[in-house]
């Protein structure tokens, strides 16, 4: 994927704001009172319906360093606050008490007005939008493998719709409306792109081939190789077999078939004897467990293993609790290892990772590529 320093620039300049805007309660307050008067004037015209659930405060919290969702509230709140994050900046920038403070304002006064920043703005929001009921369902503690995997297949469809003229099209509308509500300058996507870094070079490209081709499509084309990566055939059928022992809905998914095929993919642990020995006591094993009451309120599958353990059930069906350690501990929706990054500390670790589905790992592995391109 192209390196996209504007995009990393953008964050890093979000996270300056954060710093700025929210730098006292003062600011907060501040912030807070000019949104809340923005939202009665605009009830007052017309332009924002009421309602129960409508116009809810909303604030211009810190993301955390590489949860989606987080990064996706934090830009959401501020496309919604832009006015009223405007005249803090220019607040801070007149009054303000800190020299550092006040010419921090005035460089994000700058940015923040410019074709650019809108751009990433809606960019992100688009992106991150689209994968943010995802990104929930990988988190839920339920930790549902059917749907999970269902969900990814949707938002992977929805995210091809995106690198089409439409979803071109429906960001730049979005672009378009954003700067002119708050009268930021746009540009003719037909003139010719000049990089602001070497204004005096020809780039020999549009500015409508820079922001779609260069910036737009290169994140998607990213994305979309995340989810190939992390969700390929055969990791997905790994987690699907893996869900047969799920023990919601009194074990409605059970199937020995794909349990079966499940222990087949780990010959190291199941061996050609333990495979035939496998299938006759998955048999006795659900029928054990399905006129067991204790284990009829059962979600989880560390709850059934640990059940498992406290009824002694373990010892009766070792082979299905080896199979259940395994789908607890064994990484086969990812590679062994996974990268965590921390924008804060700009610094990169690697550490083991789980079977758990609850761990969004694109989420990580996007931020962890627009950050390490600064």
């Amino acid at each position: 994927a192209k390196k996209i320093f504007e995009v990393g620039d953008f964050f890093d300049m979000v996270s300056v704001l954060l710093n700025v805007v929210g730098a006292s309660c003062k600011r907060k307050d501040q912030l807070r009172e000019h949104h809340q008067e923005e939202v009665r004037k605009a009830i007052g015209c017309g332009e924002i319906a009421t309602g129960t659930g409508l116009n809810q405060e909303l604030s211009l919290q810190r993301p955390g360093d590489t949860r989606w969702n987080s990064h996706y509230k934090t830009l959401l709140g501020l496309s919604k606050m832009f006015s009223s994050v405007v005249k803090v900046l220019e607040y801070v920038e007149k009054d303000g008490t800190d020299t550092g403070k006040r010419r921090q304002a005035r460089g994000l006064l700058k940015y923040f007005q410019t074709f650019d920043s809108a751009f990433f703005l809606h960019m992100m929001m688009m992106i991150l939008a689209l994968t943010n009921g995802l990104s929930k369902t990988l988190q839920r503690k339920d930790k549902d493998i059917v749907n999970a995997i269902s969900d990814v297949e949707s938002t992977k469809r929805e995210l091809e719709k995106l690198r089409t003229n439409e979803g071109w099209d429906s960001l730049m509308r979005k672009v378009y409306c954003f700067c002119e509500k708050h009268d930021i300058p746009v540009l003719d996507m037909e003139d010719a792109y000049v990089n602001p870094k070497k204004p005096r070079q020809k780039t020999g490209i549009n500015n409508e081939h820079y922001y779609c081709v260069d910036c737009f499509f290169a994140v998607l084309d990213l994305l979309g190789e995340e989810f190939n990566d992390r969700f390929n055939e055969v990791n997905s059928e790994l987690l699907l077999c893996m869900s047969a022992l799920s023990p919601s809905d009194l074990f409605s998914r059970f199937d020995k078939a794909k349990l079966l095929k499940l222990a087949k993919h780990y010959p190291d642990d199941f061996n050609h004897q333990d495979m035939v020995t496998l299938e006759h006591e998955l048999g006795l094993y659900i029928d054990n467990i399905l006129h067991d009451t204790r284990f009829s309120s059962l979600d989880k599958i560390g709850d059934l293993a640990k059940l498992m353990v406290d009824t002694r059930k373990h010892l009766s069906y070792p082979l299905v609790y080896r199979l259940l350690k395994l789908a607890l501990t064994l990484p086969v929706a990812t590679a062994t290892d996974v990268f965590l990054f921390s924008p804060a500390t700009a610094t990169v670790e690697v550490q083991p990772f789980p079977v758990a589905v609850g761990v969004a790992l694109i989420q990580h592995d996007i931020l962890l590529w627009l950050y390490s391109k600064k």
